[in-house]
């Protein structure tokens, strides 16, 4: 799976745990850039990711994410 076809599944996810249909996921985004992303929020994407992408994360690979491009890459790292 390209970078492309993860960044389509991560908008879906997005959009649906913050209830924004205009959000659009980016390499460069942060938590402080979604107003509504706080720790609960965190673990719902997580969740929703691990479910979506059927993979499940370290948490000492979630401590070190900084940017979703981050997300994009260890997803991508995980995949057969």
């Amino acid at each position: 799976m390209d970078d492309a076809a993860i960044y389509a599944k991560l908008t879906t996810i997005f959009q649906d745990t913050f209830d924004d249909d205009d959000l659009v996921p980016h390499g460069e985004m942060t938590a402080s850039h979604v107003e509504e992303w706080d720790s609960l929020a965190q673990i719902r994407l997580v969740v929703a990711i691990e479910m979506e992408f059927d993979m499940k994360f370290a948490v000492t690979e979630l401590g070190t994410l900084q940017t979703v491009g981050d997300m994009v890459a260890l997803i991508r790292n995980q995949l057969p």
